[in-house]
């Protein structure tokens, strides 16, 4: 019963984020799109030169911003254990990459969900409600993310972007430099994703190994081991729930 009503209110969450977007959405369409227009302005002219270069800096954080949000979330570490699962089990493009992707961004969305709340309640609202500056919203909207990467980042991956900084040692959590902290918090979740693979990779493995020392005792060297061993793989697969097993340990590390 628990578990229903913790559902219910997670899709009812879904439900009101996704209706005030459609509803910001549709504001922003009736409203009349403003002329936007980008000069560059004169040696003289110093009033405008900073606003110029802060709509060209703006421009290129929106194009990055997908890479920035995916690679400061779970997304690497799914997207990676899936790619050994597949590349394990010999079934080429089953699941399709549009699949594996899919399931990866709706695990991140899961995953994610505490942070995506504390952000929308303690940087979004007040900042849509005109309460606090742009400044404050988005040093309140890097909180969350900021703990939430430091729970699953190594004290030696920070120590070695230190060195690399060539910065003094932090103190504490506060005064760690968030261009530290997101190199540090990717090699983390690489060496992780890689660690999850290689136990996923092994037991499928080991029925290669089995099957293709049985073909070359029978003489069948000729014979792909992999066409004759895939099919057992995924009876092995299905009869432990594989897909049950991979994400509540990849889900459970977070």
């Amino acid at each position: 019963m628990t578990q229903i009503c913790s559902t219910r209110k997670s899709a009812l969450i879904l439900l009101l984020l996704s209706f005030f977007m459609l509803t910001a959405a549709t504001r922003a369409m009736a409203q009349p799109l403003p002329k936007v227009t980008i000069e560059f302005p004169e040696k003289t002219d110093k009033e405008n030169a900073p606003i110029a270069l802060q709509i060209l800096f703006l421009i290129t954080i929106l194009t990055l911003a997908p890479s920035i949000i995916i690679m400061m979330t779970s997304f690497t570490r799914l997207i990676i254990v899936f790619h050994f699962l597949r590349q394990a089990l010999g079934t080429q493009q089953a699941p399709a990459n549009q699949v594996v992707v899919g399931l990866s961004l709706f695990l991140t969305f899961f995953i994610m969900q505490p942070v995506i709340i504390q952000i929308n309640d303690s940087a979004l609202q007040p900042f849509l409600a005109e309460k606090i500056t742009q400044e404050a919203a988005i040093e309140n909207a890097m909180t969350p993310v900021r703990a939430f990467m430091l729970k699953q980042v190594r004290d030696k991956d920070l120590m070695l972007f230190v060195k690399l900084a060539k910065i003094e040692r932090p103190k504490n959590q506060e005064d760690l430099p968030t261009y530290v902290l997101i190199p540090s918090f990717i090699i983390s979740e690489l060496r992780i994703a890689f660690q999850l693979g290689f136990v996923i990779y092994m037991p499928l493995l080991l029925i290669d190994l089995i099957v293709g020392v049985i073909l070359m005792s029978m003489g069948m060297m000729m014979l792909p081991p992999v066409m004759i061993s895939m099919p057992f793989k995924i009876l092995l697969f299905v009869l432990v729930d594989g897909w049950y097993l991979v994400i509540d340990s990849v889900v459970s590390g977070f």
